[in-house]
């Protein structure tokens, strides 16, 4: 420790003596140690005589001798350097010589030396403080050693105890509330009073002994036979002088064990432990008496729960840990039978409603509702009343897990031990047998302390709990208790004496809250064991799902005419939602046509509310709508939301659209998301993943137009991207380039990528051209998605530059949005054919050139170029993560910050182009040949079928890369030819074909397949699969094949685009065949009449089933393809399985993942794997069937899962997935484990997959 002159050592002490007695006020108001620090720390802020302080002059001296000279050499020093180049402004020189400094030795030891004197001064003031404070103590005992004993006559604390030091405090405070006690006041009045005024004048530490006195008193008070305490028969009258006293008292206690858990953290445990204790003791007094309950003596806790029916002091007690452990060990090891006479008070008032009458037993709940009866408690009344404390402290009790170990529960005069299940069994009987108050009493009153309403909020509050919900909720016994006042109804029978239309909405939210837990959602599905033989719609969701079809097809007697009737339908739908909103969910349920039911009684309902009045002009609308009138809404707004609900999997999507509502549903869900209220009631995902879906499909985006929800999207996208806050104090400049997108947009950004896929782009924009005006307005908003391209993306004029406040900032996001969307090839080739994209940001490349010199150019490398050179070799480039090289959006430090070339034509430079990629060597399609020349030899077609496909599994497996180039082509036709004459293989009919040469010259193809054909001859040209010539050849198969397909389409009148003639998008599997056939049209075309019999084309090749008059007429019209409806739904249901973070990770995002992978499958990987995985991913689907599609994006999100898992934190997963390519995935790797979904799931998905055309 450093030594240092006494003399120094005293100043410093009376430096900082001042300082703390300047700051004193300050520092003892602070609550908490922490606050006083924060005090002190900012103390130079908020003390205007902060500089006075000698202590702060001593510092500022101690600095400016130490580091003085060495600032000023640094400050001149920067001066210098700075007068040769730009001039830097004051903040700048203060920042760079405050960094030097700090890191310079002289400071370090200067801090060094500082803390070693500080230390020996503050310990030296400790010590002086500890031995002040030991003399005042002596002093003080010696004084307390002359007077009385003690105030108390308890001997419950020790001489050290905080109640015996506290009298060096509040004697006087003390003494004066014993003088101020009129003598004249019986004995009774006196105490309390006593007790009343120590509590509020004392200080924390000392009230724990007046509570436990209280406690001790109370306690010797009731096991007294001298005092007349009311009995059970006698009932309590509230206006006798000895139980006014007695209450107050009580109420005393109840309002300290209110307010102590607030600050007995503060104090040892034991101060916590003796307040626990003493009121657990008292209120487990009991009297010896006769065992008749009408002479039975009132406990302590009879007089609690008049002051506290819903134990909010055992709530309160049981919130932290820390007082938590202490009262469960107590009611474990001492006071258990607090807890056996809860129960046995629910169990008596149970078996009350089981044998009485409502009338004769609604007394008990009547009391709560009647506001004037309050003088005087029945018998009946006071039992009811503590049944309620029972129930709350129970269910508190359940909550927590140390909680419920402590049942099982053994009662006197009950064989068997009352088990955590049987407790809950009991609470859910409450709920249908007990009596419902009656209809006049107040219903707010009703509310809080009917027996229904209590057990549900208990049960409610288990349910919010995962872990105790499945511990207690989550089993057969419980579910079938929730069930069978169902069960009753719908055999006809009476549910119970007292089940009413209420009794059953607070079942149908239980079940719904059951059914939002994973655990409960499978157990209600599949019942306890999945694998039983058990009949299959006896389960909880089959009960439940026929229940509500009854309801809302009227198909049931029960309360018919009730007012209430709505409700009950309302709930039980919501319950439904929770189910049907799950894939697993959909599949159970999808037999009862629930959406027709909902969709039925939504019409009907729609047909009433449009004839409701009209409001009074000039009057009160509330008051001029009648009741009837808001019911009908109330009542309608229920049934879109169940409707609104089968939008969150892909084939409830299709159910929904089915309905003709969808329009109606999405205008509802953008009235609530407009009014920040939930979708519904216990669904745990946002807007956002209801948005991905219903976009997904062309009738969900023009549903999403109309109801104004993209208007208002884009609206606040201006806002936040041109009106942005200009106040927001910078205090460190950006990096260069800027970010893409400034957080105040992001919300926006990845709204807009959730929002626009390519169905949605193409019923937004397609056939729609750019306004191009000649000036545009400052005060011009953008309202749909042609506007942010014509004002954001393709800035092709002056005018568009000028009407934009930030123009850089602006442009980045619009050109940072098209790299995501042209993602998706579809969208690519649209807005290429529409709106010449790389050209006008070729143009754009071109006018931020900067001539250098006469023959030699450079260009301008900002925010901008940089973006449009990533755009432009995204757009440009097609190919998997290792056949293609994307520059960078950021620049490098040194020389030059940014070495990748642009350009403003093409072609490409070569340093864009991978050189990784060729086609396999001849000998390993020999190897391969020499397999196809073993399976001609068998002459049995389905021994054939099964070997090869053993065959193409080992080799996947072994050998992965030997599955290419020719030989690939030759397993391939062999085998389609072989299963395409199979009738157990073939699923579509064959089709006589007989288009010439000279019937298809004269079609013309679609700009789009002009453009996806120079496409993917560029691409196979690169890989060496195309030769010159390819294009005439991939145009004349394009061209037969939709001739082709033509032939086997419904016609559609229809106001979606996309369901306006032929396929919209590009055919990228025809051409990914063409490229696997090494370029031979007539193969190619052969293969494809062969393949299109096949189950398997309908998933692979979308085209294929465009308007096709083999699927339903609904289906074709909702214009969502079975790739959709199918593959992504089991995909989605499958990860909520298998890879169940994932799932959630999506759900947290905001975006479904249905969407990535229908992008991913209708472009056939193309851009996000290479083209042996390609061929790979193609070849599997063909050989081992359509459900391998499902699969592999299954093992595409298992591979994924770690980055995607960052990238929710990050909060730009759909941006990750759209643009990254698929690094580090071979089909191959995955191949054991999609064996092991095929051996799990290929039942049901195969199944599925065979009813497209039902």
């Amino acid at each position: 420790m450093a030594r240092f002159p006494g003399e120094d050592q005293a100043m410093l002490q009376a430096m900082l003596r001042q300082l703390f007695q300047s700051v004193k006020e300050k520092i003892t108001g602070a609550p908490s140690l922490e606050c006083a620090e924060e005090i002190l720390l900012h103390l130079e802020e908020t003390d205007e005589n902060f500089h006075n302080y000698e202590f702060v002059k001593y510092l500022r001296q101690h600095i400016c001798n130490t580091l003085g000279s060495m600032i000023e050499e640094e400050m001149e020093k920067w001066t210098s350097d700075q007068n040769q180049g730009e001039e830097s402004g004051y903040d700048t020189v203060v920042q760079h010589v405050t960094k030097r400094t700090q890191e310079s030795k002289e400071y370090k030891d200067m801090m060094h030396s500082l803390k070693n004197i500080m230390m020996v001064v503050v310990e030296s003031m400790i010590d002086k403080f500890e031995e002040d404070e030991m003399r005042s103590q002596e002093r003080q005992k010696k004084i307390q050693k002359e007077k009385s004993s003690s105030y108390c006559t308890d001997n419950c604390s020790d001489s050290d105890s905080s109640f015996n030091q506290s009298y060096k405090f509040c004697q006087g405070k003390l003494q004066l509330i014993l003088d101020q006690l009129d003598p004249g006041q019986p004995k009774e009045d006196r105490i309390l009073k006593f007790y009343a005024q120590t509590f509020t004048l004392s200080p924390l530490h000392m009230t724990k002994e007046i509570y436990t006195s209280l406690a001790k008193y109370l306690e010797l008070y009731f096991l007294s036979r001298d005092n007349h305490i009311p009995t059970i028969s006698t009932g309590i009258d509230v206006t006798n002088p000895n139980v006014i006293r007695l209450l107050k008292k009580v109420r005393l206690l109840n309002e300290y064990q209110k307010e102590a858990p607030s600050f007995w953290i503060r104090h040892p445990e034991k101060y916590m432990e003796e307040i626990v204790e003493s009121t657990l003791s008292l209120l487990s007094v009991k009297h010896d008496q006769s065992h008749l309950v009408s002479q039975k003596v009132l406990h302590p806790i009879y007089f609690l729960v008049l002051v506290d029916t819903k134990a909010v002091w055992f709530k309160k007690w049981m919130h932290g840990y820390y007082s938590r452990t202490v009262v469960l060990r107590l009611l474990e090891k001492k006071y258990k039978s607090l807890i056996t006479t809860a129960v046995q008070q629910c169990i008596q008032y149970f078996e009350l409603c089981e044998t009485m009458q409502a009338d004769e037993i609604v007394g008990h709940s009547k009391h709560c509702g009647d506001r004037k009866k309050t003088f005087y408690y029945s018998g009946q009344e006071l039992q009811y009343i503590y049944f309620i404390h029972s129930l709350c402290l129970l269910g508190r009790i359940l909550i927590y897990t140390q909680g419920r170990k402590l049942f099982p529960i053994k009662l006197k005069n009950r064989k068997d031990s009352i088990s955590l299940t049987d407790l809950l069994v009991l609470f859910i009987q409450l709920i249908y047998y007990s009596p419902s108050c009656p209809k006049m009493t107040s219903a707010a009153h009703l509310e809080n302390y009917s027996p229904a309403s209590m057990v549900t909020e208990v049960l409610q509050i288990l349910c919010d709990q995962k872990e105790c919900a499945i511990e207690c909720l989550c089993n057969n016994t419980v579910v079938e208790a929730l069930l069978q006042p169902i069960r009753s109804l719908m055999k006809g029978t009476k549910a119970a004496p007292n089940c009413s239309e209420t009794a059953l909405i607070y079942i149908a939210d239980i079940l719904a809250r059951i059914a939002s837990i994973e655990e409960g959602l499978s157990l209600l599905l599949y019942g306890e064991n999945m694998n039983s033989s058990e009949e299959k719609s006896s389960t909880g969701a089959h009960i439940i799902a026929q229940f509500s079809k009854k309801l809302l097809d009227e198909d049931i007697s029960i309360f018919s005419g009730s007012e209430m009737l709505p409700m009950v339908k309302g709930a039980f739908i919501s319950t439904c939602c929770q189910i049907y909103g799950t894939c697993e969910g959909l599949q159970v349920l999808i037999p009862y046509s629930l959406h027709e039911s909902i969709a039925k009684a939504w019409k009907k309902i729609n047909l009433l509310s449009e004839r409701s009045p009209t409001p009074v002009e000039g009057s009160d609308s509330v008051s001029s709508v009648s009741q009837e009138s808001q019911n009908i809404t109330a009542w309608e707004e229920n049934l879109l939301d169940g409707l609104l609900n089968f939008a969150a999997t892909p084939k409830g999507l299709l159910l929904l659209q089915r309905t003709g509502a969808i329009r109606e549903c999405v205008t509802f869900m953008f009235n609530r998301y407009v009014k920040k209220l939930q979708i519904s009631r216990h669904k745990k995902f946002d807007y956002g993943v209801l948005v991905t879906q219903v976009a997904s499909t062309a009738a969900g985006t023009t549903a999403l137009q109309s109801s104004g929800f993209i208007n208002a999207l884009i609206t606040e996208l201006w806002a936040n991207l041109e009106c942005g806050k200009d106040d927001v104090r910078v205090t460190n400049p950006r990096a260069t380039p800027v970010d893409p997108v400034d957080q105040s947009c992001q919300k926006s950004f990845l709204a807009l990528v959730t929002l626009l896929s390519y169905p949605a782009i193409y019923e937004l924009v397609g056939n729609q051209d750019l306004p191009n005006k000649a000036e545009y307005s400052l005060r011009e908003v953008p309202t749909c998605i042609i506007d942010i391209i014509d004002r954001l993306i393709i800035l092709n004029s002056e005018a568009k530059i000028r009407s934009l406040f930030n123009y850089e900032q602006s442009h980045i996001f619009g050109l940072r949005l098209l790299s995501v969307i042209c993602c998706d090839l579809d969208t690519l080739l649209l807005l290429e054919a529409q709106y010449q994209v790389s050209e006008i940001l070729l143009n754009a490349q071109e006018e931020n050139i900067l001539e250098t010199s006469e023959s030699q150019s450079d260009f301008i490398i900002d925010g901008l170029s940089v973006e449009r050179n990533h755009v432009l070799v995204r757009i440009n480039l097609i190919g998997g993560p290792m056949e293609r090289i994307l520059p960078p959006r950021i620049l490098e430090k040194g020389d030059d910050p940014y070495p990748w070339p642009m350009f403003s034509s093409y072609p490409l430079p070569n340093c864009y182009l991978s050189e990784g990629t060729r086609n396999a060597d001849r000998k390993q399609d020999n190897d391969l040949s020499k397999i196809l020349l073993h399976f001609k030899m068998s002459d049995k077609q389905t021994e054939w079928t099964e070997n090869c496909r053993r065959q193409f599994c080992k080799m996947m497996k072994a050998r992965p890369d030997i599955i290419s180039g020719g030989a690939l082509v030759e397993l391939l036709e062999n085998f389609v030819l072989h299963v395409s004459e199979s009738p157990s293989e073939f699923y579509f009919p064959s089709v006589d074909y007989k288009a010439t040469d000279a019937n298809v010259k004269n079609e013309s193809l679609s700009l789009v397949q002009q453009l996806g054909i120079k496409m993917t001859v560029r691409y196979g040209k690169f890989l060496h699969l195309l030769k010159d010539g390819a294009e005439n050849d991939l145009t004349w198969v394009l061209k037969h094949c939709e001739k082709f397909l033509k032939q086997q389409q419904a016609h559609v009148k229809s106001s979606l685009l996309c369901l306006q003639g032929s396929y919209t998008g590009y055919d990228w599997f025809v051409s990914s065949l063409f490229m696997i056939m090494l370029g031979d049209k007539e193969k190619t075309f052969q293969f494809l009449q062969q393949f299109s019999r096949l189950l398997t084309s309908a998933f692979l090749w979308l085209p294929r089933l465009h308007i096709s008059r083999y699927l339903p007429v609904d289906t074709i019209e909702s214009g969502i393809h079975p790739v959709c409806f199918c593959s992504t739904h089991y995909i989605e249901m499958l990860l909520k399985t298998e890879l169940p973070l994932v799932f959630s990770a999506f759900h947290m995002s905001g975006f479904a993942p249905s969407q990535i992978c229908l992008q991913w499958i209708t472009q056939s990987f193309w851009n996000y794997l290479d083209w042996i995985e390609v061929c790979h991913y193609i070849a599997t689907c063909i050989f081992l069937g359509p459900d391998y599609q499902v699969y592999i994006c299954i093992a595409i999100f298992k591979h994924l899962q770690q980055d995607i898992l960052q990238h929710t934190q990050t909060q730009d997963l759909q941006v990750f997935l759209k643009e990254e390519a698929l690094h580090g995935f071979r089909v191959s790797d995955y191949f054991e484990y999609m064996e092991i979904l095929e051996q799990n799931y290929r039942p049901v998905l195969l199944r599925d997959m065979q009813n497209i055309r039902m």
